[in-house]
């Protein structure tokens, strides 16, 4: 299956969600509610994705 513009700039998306979640998870004091928003954020993105590939 050969991905759309929408359906890499989602796989980015949740690619950059993850890279801030990382940094801010080490950081010397995690804000635990910017990690709790980037989740709920990664998920949402997650579901949208596979949402439009199982289409």
């Amino acid at each position: 299956m050969q991905l759309d513009s929408h359906a890499v700039a989602l796989t980015n998306k949740h690619a950059e969600i993850e890279k801030a979640l990382a940094e801010e998870e080490h950081r010397p004091a995690p804000d635990s509610i910017r990690i709790m928003e980037l989740k709920k954020e990664k998920l949402r993105v997650k579901e949208e994705l596979e949402k439009y590939t199982h289409h």
